[in-house]
């Protein structure tokens, strides 16, 4: 399939407002990412993949146009456009992607690279796809640092929103005897399934499309890696309701500065704590339910 990379270099302060703006036209989701001088200096790049399809051109204007609108309020450059083959798209990602290590276990390794596991170390292998999830952003290294601390034997856990299925497959390979894991993309959720069957958990997590409105049951761990207003819209159609007594909801991807309002809707639902984690420009918010 062929698509067109849109991208916009913004300050971090217009970061979110930018990739809430490509999210409504981009299904495999948005990436922010940090500049070569690092996420607390200089701008991010915010890049996104639009389907060549019947829609693209009427896309490309309506993000143009909004985008103009938010330049109005804050400098915002105009998006560029860029046609790419997916398979081009796959081979640029192996040049940037190196095996990380995630706080005390986790190793996420690009399928192209050797590594030699140490003891206690929970590897990944991860492809890039057109639904993101590296393990490159602060928040999906936040949430997984979160999932080794709250893990326990046989937990059950949600994963919403799960996009590449880097959050789920590390969840299974923890030590959790169930993992659901949503998202309402097709793309994002074919990726995912492509993912955990490569690392071998396909009995442990299931993988479908869909969102909060699909799930009727809770769950002792319930991670959202999200944008935090769509993590606020969740909060206020039930997201607690999800999680067991003593559970925890891991909330991430959220700039600093917008967590008062996710903190203050937590707070008048039935969470008894509120943990506040930052990483660099990013945090991380871990509620723990009564």
């Amino acid at each position: 399939m062929e698509w067109l990379e849109v991208s916009v270099t913004a300050e971090n302060e217009a970061a979110e407002a930018v990739a809430e703006v490509l999210s409504r036209y981009a299904p495999g989701g948005v990436a922010i990412e940090a500049g070569p001088e690092g996420w607390n200096a200089g701008p991010v790049l915010v890049r996104a993949y639009l389907p060549d399809d019947d829609e693209l051109r009427a896309n490309q204007r309506r993000i143009s146009e909004a985008l103009g609108h938010l330049a109005q309020i804050r400098p915002i450059p105009a998006p560029v456009f860029h046609p790419v083959a997916e398979t081009d798209w796959a081979e640029a990602w192996k040049e940037r992607l190196n095996v990380l290590r995630v706080g005390q276990h986790t190793v996420i390794r690009p399928s192209w690279r050797d590594y030699a596991p140490a003891p206690g170390d929970v590897v990944i292998e991860l492809d890039p796809g057109m639904a993101f999830g590296t393990g490159l952003h602060p928040t999906t290294q936040m949430c997984l640092v979160a999932l080794e601390e709250q893990m326990r034997p046989g937990a059950t856990v949600l994963d919403l929103g799960t996009g590449s299925g880097i959050l789920a497959i590390a969840a299974a390979k923890l030590g959790a005897g169930r993992v659901l894991a949503l998202d309402s993309d097709p793309v994002a959720a074919e990726t995912a399934h492509s993912n955990v069957a490569a690392n071998g958990v396909q009995g442990v997590v299931t993988v479908a499309a869909g969102s909060l409105a699909q799930v009727s049951e809770s769950y002792d761990l319930v991670v959202v890696n999200i944008l935090a207003h769509v993590i606020a819209e969740m909060i206020r159609d039930g997201l607690a309701t999800l999680v067991h007594a003593g559970g925890t909801l891991t909330a991430a991807g959220i700039l600093a500065g917008q967590e008062p309002e996710i903190i203050a809707a937590l707070e008048q639902e039935t969470f008894v704590s509120v943990e506040l984690r930052q990483r660099e420009d990013w945090v991380c918010l871990i509620a723990t339910q009564a």
